[in-house]
């Protein structure tokens, strides 16, 4: 069998994601039939059903789930190959680390300061990003490490935790609830996070029978605002206006006091644990040394 097409695997990775034709086409910036055509191709060459189809849903197989979690490996690899000769060539060298704005915990003014002190460093870019746009970056070239929220998917990649700290709730002030000192996940019943999950339930998938939700893609969202790639800004302002609810870390809360939107403790949430992460084959001595500074710059009292 020949080698699969990088055409191929990112076809095939949008549809498996959206498992919707439609949405996979546009986010493709392509038509839906042509499309159609190359994942049944794909299929043919493969000798194997990668997703079931009907009129209603789409659904991935077995063997479509395996090669979803490899064509996202390839891809990340072949993005890398690309990108990392790229950087290294360019005239000045530096460190690049990816992180959302904000979800440091308040390490990384003590972390980069300590830094500039070891004799491996370099100058540090930070690539920030939104939801979920971290993690993609040190596997695909963009960027030598991240600050990442625990759990994350591992593989190719090493990292400590660096730290945990409480989440709260950002309501709305005029919430009812706001008048409540703390809460408990349950009372969250029936508002939304920002991807579009029941807050009650944390972002779980739902229990026994319950519908099944769907993160938002891009789509009309919550009063009517798409949800995807939402900054600080939009955020609260969502919270403001009563339309979602969003369980930011502490470090955060105190960062941002706002006078239309109330944090409330949430008994039952579970914590924010941030890990510093960067790829398994890196051999740099500039990320070794960031890496031990920001261990130590971590266990240190603050």
């Amino acid at each position: 069998m020949d080698d699969l097409e990088v055409r191929q695997l990112r076809y095939f990775v949008a549809v498996a994601e959206e498992l919707h034709f439609g949405r996979a086409a546009e986010r493709l910036g392509m038509a839906q039939p042509p499309l159609s055509r190359a994942i049944r191709d794909l299929e043919r060459r493969l000798d194997v059903r990668l997703l079931e189809r009907t009129t209603r849903r789409v659904a991935l197989t077995p063997a479509g789930e395996v090669l979803l979690r490899d064509a996202r490996t390839a891809l990340d690899a072949v993005a890398a190959a690309a990108r990392r000769p790229r950087r290294a060539g360019r005239p000045e060298p530096g460190l690049c680390l990816a992180l959302k704005a904000d979800y440091d915990g308040g390490l990384l003014p003590r972390i980069l300061d300590a830094y500039r002190g070891e004799a491996a460093a370099l100058p540090v870019t930070l690539v920030l990003g939104g939801r979920d746009e971290q993690l993609p970056a040190p596997r695909d070239g963009r960027a030598d490490g991240g600050l990442l929220p625990v759990p994350f998917d591992e593989r190719g990649l090493d990292g400590p935790p660096l730290l945990t700290e409480p989440r709260l709730v950002a309501l709305a002030a005029t919430d009812p609830l706001a008048a409540r000192p703390s809460l408990r996940l349950a009372d969250l019943a029936g508002r939304v996070l920002p991807d579009g999950a029941p807050a009650d339930r944390d972002g779980r998938p739902p229990a026994g029978d319950a519908p099944a939700w769907r993160p938002a893609t891009g789509r009309p969202g919550v009063a009517g605002v798409a949800l995807r790639r939402l900054d600080l800004a939009q955020l609260f302002n969502l919270v403001e206006l009563g339309g979602l609810v969003w369980f930011p870390p502490a470090s955060l809360a105190r960062r941002h006091p706002r006078p239309g939107v109330a944090y409330r403790t949430v008994a039952d949430l579970p914590p924010l644990t941030l890990a510093l992460a960067w790829p398994q084959k890196s051999r740099s001595p500039a990320v070794a040394a960031f890496v031990r500074t920001a261990v130590v710059a971590a266990g240190a009292p603050r």
